[in-house]
């Protein structure tokens, strides 16, 4: 009797396995790879086109995933979660017409969600404002002839106060995003990694805007890595699957009669890039830039971009 319990035991733990192993290899084949080792960029701006400087640059670099803001969702005049600053995608015969069409470069539709739609449950509740979002993409696609997109990301910058409704929200898009086909990314900004990980695939960790823009006396705030360093401490355990991004952008602001300008240098982006891949060294796979523009291209030499992208 013990050996007959001991084999349907072992035959029960073979069937267990080869049930997960079936399963895994369906979420394999259904949708993108959760984090794929390529080189990405952000576009965050409000109208498709891509300049010969931006084309070459996504070509120089291997780059095969540009994260695009499809739109962000704010709080309208009626209390309600809303749809505002629609990127465009005008007919061309450019080089950016061909970009998430030829299958060599995908666009990843993100979008950016203020904090404040989080507080309070929308009109339908979240299922209902999850399936509008997703199905708002898909109809942004189809109508514009780009091909379905394989992968959704959601950008927000949530606190304590309002983290569980954004992860029952996310729960909801995730769910949804996973019948038309496409996995869910987050953002995941440096204070949100002392937080238990959101239900996503995967998160990009924004390593940039570190910084308070009052304080530009003492620190910069796009990326300064003492402001950094301190949150180096839950990098290493976060228990979700992390890329990275580094800024390139450029600050002008104007304070009274001051006007006060922020750029990076490029050992500083460098610097930061080495402390995170020393404490997690699968961050280094896969690697975006924000953002994709011509002036941002030209602020650095092509060494400078090769080396963010080195693995």
């Amino acid at each position: 009797m013990q050996t007959l319990s001991a084999n349907n035991m072992l035959r029960s733990a073979i069937s267990l396995l080869l049930l997960l192993a079936a399963l895994s290899a369906c979420q394999h084949d259904d949708g993108a790879a959760p984090l794929p080792t390529e080189n990405s960029v952000y576009y965050w701006r409000t109208t498709w086109h891509l300049d010969s400087t931006e084309a070459a640059f996504l070509s120089n670099h291997g780059i095969h995933r540009v994260f695009c803001r499809y739109f962000d969702v704010v709080m309208g005049d009626d209390g309600q979660p809303t749809p505002n600053a629609t990127i465009r995608f005008p007919l061309a015969d450019s080089a950016s017409a061909t970009v998430g069409k030829t299958g060599s470069t995908a666009l990843v539709p993100t979008v950016y969600i203020t904090e404040d739609c989080m507080r309070l449950a929308p009109r339908g509740g979240w299922p209902h404002l999850a399936e509008k979002l997703v199905k708002r993409i898909v109809q942004m696609n189809d109508t514009h002839d780009l091909p379905p997109a394989r992968e959704l990301q959601i950008d927000c910058d949530y606190t304590l106060r309002s983290r569980q409704t954004y992860y029952n929200f996310l729960s909801q898009v995730r769910t949804e995003a996973s019948r038309h086909g496409m996995a869910l990314s987050i953002t995941i900004r440096l204070h949100q990694l002392s937080m238990p990980a959101p239900p996503a695939d995967y998160g990009v960790l924004m390593v940039y805007n570190t910084g308070d823009p009052k304080n530009f006396a003492q620190r910069n705030p796009i990326l300064d890595i003492r402001d950094v360093q301190p949150y180096m401490r839950y990098l290493a355990d976060y228990p979700l699957p992390l890329a990275a991004a580094y800024p390139v952008y450029h600050w002008q602001r104007t304070i009274g009669t001051v006007r006060i300008e922020h750029s990076v240098e490029a050992k500083e982006i460098l610097a930061a890039k080495r402390m995170i891949e020393r404490e997690r060294p699968d961050m280094g796979n896969t690697i975006v830039i924000y953002s994709l523009d011509k002036e941002n291209i030209n602020r650095y030499d092509n060494e400078t971009f090769s080396e963010i992208y080195s693995r």
